[in-house]
């Protein structure tokens, strides 16, 4: 299917987020234009994927069935959308099922587009920007708290900006489904889960003490449905959260003895299920980190990815930010990996089409692999190449997903030496990676000497398993170590079926 047309210089532009959460799935799509948001479409569908988790961590067949429906009736509003307009992110109970790999094959077939799993602090980090593009910045240190399917997020910032970023495996359906598993909601049930999340709270409360923020901010659909919940039991407006109030929702959740009884304004019956572990949740955190207030904001997720998307699409992309605090931090020397990126990004384009890495991702992910591809070194220059791909498939890392990450990573262990492709530690690098790894070593060896000289033209062609290197004989010749490295390239490119010939003209 080719892409859709390009929109006309200046003209809006549909950009769309997709949150596939524990309990629901969201989807936001928006006109952009000039910079500016304006929301054209939400739609939200209770999947409660996370219950469809099995003992061993699995998706059932109906959890999956469920899933797969909701995605195609989504994919009908986001199959006209550009690919780089789009974004689809899985949140705790993908990160937790042992086959999310193949789900995430059904789920992209579906929708027509790419399907990531972000990490915890990644889901926080982007929380807290749709939290923060909802509200007036009036300059208060936040705590924002959302409280979803199978996680909670706690993050403290001000501004557009997140500083302290947790992510807790407690959330509304694993709480109910480990306390209210019958349906039967008693005051020991209570107990024990406030119990539970207050464990799972103290290794992190010291960070968000009070005198940390200003105000506190909650979202998510759990904490919206509490707060709707309490103001129409009071037969209010919509306000903020408090202890009392909830201590009096715990006591009208356990007169009701159970959950096909609960009868509150706001709780719809697909909500019943997971509704009293969300409460338990939001009680645990407001005891343990003494929130007195919580204010709501309709901001979460999906419209910080919306935030994130834009940046993107206007070239203020955060996964750019990210490489370059890196390369500060790691001390990389950054006009030795222009040099090498720029190379790389030369042989890319002469073979993009062959080798079918016309994709922006491919561009962006070679870029960047060869930006730190030397960060390894400012811990020990002795196999450098495998402290860069661990740092890089292990720290954190804003902006990017979990895939991305690692592929990232296995980029970088590879970029020299042994093609190390049997390493159990990263994923195996086949056809994409693979010759996006095989581009990035070429690059690395032509700039080996780290002499400032620009580089003659290089040529390269290639097929499904050769490269042709040409380069002019009289540079060769004045440049013997880069033959030797070269010809030795060939037998390091042996375990990976893609062969190297070098010829000069």
């Amino acid at each position: 299917m080719s892409e859709p047309a390009l929109p006309a210089n200046g003209a809006p532009r549909e950009l769309a987020a997709l949150d596939l959460g524990s309990n629901s799935f969201h989807l936001i799509v928006a006109q952009e234009s000039g910079g500016h948001l304006q929301t054209l479409d939400k739609i939200r569908e209770m999947v409660r994927l996370a219950e469809g988790l099995d003992d061993r961590q699995r998706l059932t067949a109906a959890a999956t069935q469920r899933a797969l429906e909701c995605l195609e009736r989504f994919g009908q509003r986001l199959r006209h959308l550009r690919r780089e307009n789009v974004r689809v992110v899985g949140t705790n109970a993908l990160r937790k099922a042992h086959d999310s790999e193949a789900f995430i094959d059904r789920a992209q077939r579906a929708l027509g587009h790419r399907v990531e799993i972000i990490s915890g602090r990644e889901e926080a980090r982007l929380i807290y920007l749709g939290v923060s593009r909802a509200l007036e910045d009036n300059h208060d240190r936040r705590l924002v708290i959302d409280i979803g399917g199978g996680s909670t997020e706690l993050i403290l910032g001000r501004h557009f900006q997140p500083e302290v970023m947790e992510s807790l495996y407690i959330g509304s359906a694993a709480q109910s489904h480990q306390c209210f598993a019958d349906g039967a909601i008693t005051r020991r049930g209570f107990r024990k889960a406030i119990d539970h999340c207050l464990r799972e709270l103290e290794a992190v409360r010291s960070q968000y003490r009070p005198s940390a923020w200003d105000v506190a901010i909650g979202a998510s659909g759990t904490v919206l449905a509490i707060r709707d919940v309490l103001a129409g039991l009071r037969n209010e407006e919509a306000s903020d959260i408090r202890p009392d109030g909830l201590a009096d929702l715990i006591d009208r959740l356990i007169a009701a003895k159970h959950l096909d009884r609960i009868d509150l304004p706001g709780v719809s019956p697909e909500r019943r299920p997971v509704f009293p572990g969300g409460v338990a949740v939001l009680a645990a955190v407001m005891e343990a980190l003494n929130v007195e207030r919580l204010g709501v904001s309709d901001g979460s997720l999906r419209e910080g990815l919306l935030e994130d998307l834009l940046g993107r699409v206007h070239h203020r992309d955060i996964r750019d930010a990210t490489v370059r605090n890196l390369m500060d931090r790691y001390h990389v020397d950054a006009a030795h990996a222009k040099q090498v990126r720029d190379t790389a990004l030369a042989l890319l384009a002469q073979v993009a089409v062959s080798w079918r890495l016309q994709a922006p991702e491919h561009r962006l992910l070679l870029a960047w692999a060869a930006d730190l591809h030397e960060i390894g070194m400012d811990i020990a220059h002795n196999h450098y190449h495998k402290h860069g791909g661990y740092l890089l498939a292990n720290m954190d890392m804003p902006g990017f997903s979990r895939l991305d990450q690692s592929q990232l990573a296995t980029l970088v262990r590879l970029h020299r030496r042994k093609f190390a492709i049997e390493d159990e530690s990263l994923p195996r690098p086949e056809g994409a990676l693979l010759r996006l790894a095989a581009l990035l070593r070429l690059a690395v060896i032509l700039h080996r000497s780290r002499s400032s000289d620009p580089l003659p033209h290089v040529a390269i062609k290639a097929n499904a398993e050769h490269m042709e290197v040409s380069l002019f004989k009289e540079w060769l010749a004045k440049h013997p170590l880069t033959k030797l490295d070269l010809k030795e390239e060939g037998r390091y490119l042996q375990p990976s079926a893609l062969s190297l010939t070098v010829k000069t003209r």
